[in-house]
C-alpha cells in the first residue's frame, strides 16, 4: 500500500546537542505498507541530502507550506527499490521516510516561521549535528509504536544519519544498511563542502541567511551545486548526460562565453537545483556533513566503544560501496567495515561496479536489490 501524502508530527521544542533551540519543531515524513501487530516490520529509510521524504510512488501535490515541490521530485526518488514485491517489499515492510529537521520540504528548516517572531528562522536557525536530525526521528518511532526498527537504510548523507541511529541508539534497530557512505568526513570532503560555503555566504542576495523577505541567492546556490555536481556523476557519464545545444546563462556570466557543453549542463544542473532547495537548509545540512564524525555523534570516547554497542546490540550490517564514486571514496567504506570487524559485528560489504559514480544507488536498482533482499529475508 503506498501513502503518496505527507504527515506531520508535532515535535515541540527542541534544544539541540550544542544548545542551540528550536521552538514549536515538526518533522515531514510519509509511510508505506501497512505495520504489522507487534510492531517488528518497520523499516527506517534516511535521504540524501538533497533528496525527500517523497521515496516512492507519486506525489504531485506539495505538502502545506512547501514552495519548492517542483516536478522534478513529484516520482519518488527511490520507486525502484520501494514498492510491492520491489526489493524493500511493502506487501511485507512498513516503511518510513522523514524530510530531516533543517530541511525545507515541511520539517521545521530555515525558511519555515518561527513561532515567537513570526518570521522566518532564517539566520537565527541553529547549527546542526548528524545527532539532531537522528534524535528527532526517535519521537516519530515511538508515535508508531516501534520499539525496534527490522531495518535502517540510508545512501550517501542519509547513510551517515543511519550509522549514527545504529551507534546512538543501537536498541532501537536490527538490522543496518549504509550506502555510499562514510565513517567521518575525509579532509577533501571538507574542502569541497567549504567551497559550497562560501560560494553562498558570498552571494550578495544571501544577507546571513535572512533573504526570504527579498531575492533569493540563487547564483550562490547553484555554483555550490555545481560544485557538488561533479562528484555525484562519474566523470566518464558527463559527456554523455551534456545537453548538446550552448547555454548563456546571462544571469551568472558577463565576459567569460560558454563554449562548451560541459559548461552548459553544469550551469543547467545548478539553475534546476535553486528552483526546488533552499540555501539556508543546504548550508545546514553541508555544515553538518563537513563536521561529522561517527565517534563524537556517538558520544563515544574511542571506535571500539562505539562499535561494541553495536556488537552488543546483535547488529547485521551490509554496507555498499560504488567502485566509481567520487564522493563517498570506497576507502571510506573499508574503514567503517574494518571497524565493524574488529568489534566483531556481523558485516557483509558489497562493491558495486558501475560506471555511474555516487548516483548509482539511483540509477541501478539491479545492482543492490539482491543483496537488499537478502538482508531483509
Amino acid at each position: 500500500m503506498a501513502n503518496n501524502t505527507t504527515s506531520f508530527l508535532p515535535l515541540g521544542d527542541l534544544t539541540l546537542r550544542e544548545g542551540g533551540r528550536i521552538p514549536g519543531a515538526q518533522l515531514a515524513y510519509s509511510t508505506w505498507g501497512t505495520l504489522n501487530e507487534d510492531r517488528s516490520n518497520a523499516i527506517l529509510l534516511n535521504h540524501a541530502l538533497s533528496g525527500t521524504h517523497h521515496a516512492s510512488g507519486t506525489h504531485p501535490h506539495p505538502p502545506e507550506g512547501v514552495d519548492l515541490w517542483t516536478e522534478e521530485i513529484h516520482s519518488g526518488w527511490w520507486s525502484s527499490i520501494i514498492g510491492p514485491g520491489k526489493a524493500i517489499d511493502t506487501n511485507r515492510f512498513f516503511v518510513i521516510c522523514a524530510n530531516y529537521l533543517g530541511g525545507c520540504y515541511g520539517s521545521t528548516g530555515p525558511a519555515s516561521i518561527n513561532p515567537e517572531t513570526g518570521k522566518p528562522f532564517g539566520s537565527t536557525f541553529p547549527h546542526l549535528n548528524a545527532s539532531d536530525l537522528v534524535d528527532a526521528q526517535i519521537p516519530l518511532l515511538d508515535h508508531f509504536g516501534i520499539k525496534q526498527l527490522h531495518t535502517a537504510i540510508g545512501p550517501s548523507v542519509g547513510g551517515l544519519l543511519t550509522l549514527t541511529l545504529a551507534t546512538r541508539h543501537p536498541e532501537r534497530v536490527k538490522n543496518v544498511i549504509p550506502i555510499a557512505s562514510g565513517f567521518k568526513t575525509t579532509v577533501l570532503n571538507r574542502l569541497i563542502l567549504f567551497e559550497q560555503i562560501l560560494a553562498i555566504e558570498n552571494d550578495s542576495h544571501f544577507k546571513g541567511g535572512d533573504y526570504y523577505d527579498s531575492e533569493d541567492p540563487r547564483i550562490g546556490l547553484a555554483l555550490a551545486r555545481m560544485i557538488s555536481h561533479k562528484t555525484f556523476v562519474h566523470l566518464d557519464t558527463f559527456e554523455r548526460r551534456a545537453r548538446r545545444d550552448l547555454v548563456q546563462e546571462e544571469e551568472m556570466l558577463s565576459w567569460f562565453q560558454v563554449r562548451d557543453t560541459f559548461q552548459s549542463y553544469m550551469l543547467h544542473q545548478g539553475k534546476k537545483f535553486t528552483e526546488r532547495f533552499d540555501a539556508n537548509t543546504y548550508l545546514r545540512i553541508i555544515d553538518m556533513w563537513s563536521r561529522y564524525s561517527a565517534v563524537i555523534e556517538g558520544e563515544a570516547k574511542s571506535h571500539e566503544e562505539l562499535f561494541a554497542r553495536c556488537k552488543a546490540a546483535g547488529h547485521k550490517f551490509l554496507v555498499f560501496s560504488i567502485d566509481s564514486d567520487f564522493c563517498f571514496y570506497p576507502e571510506e567504506q573499508a574503514e567503517l567495515v574494518g571497524h565493524l570487524e574488529q568489534a566483531d559485528v556481523s558485516t557483509v560489504h558489497i562493491t558495486v561496479h558501475s560506471a555511474k559514480g555516487h548516483d548509482s544507488f539511483l540509477l541501478e536498482p539491479h545492482l543492490y536489490t539482491p543483496h537488499i533482499r537478502e538482508i531483509l529475508a
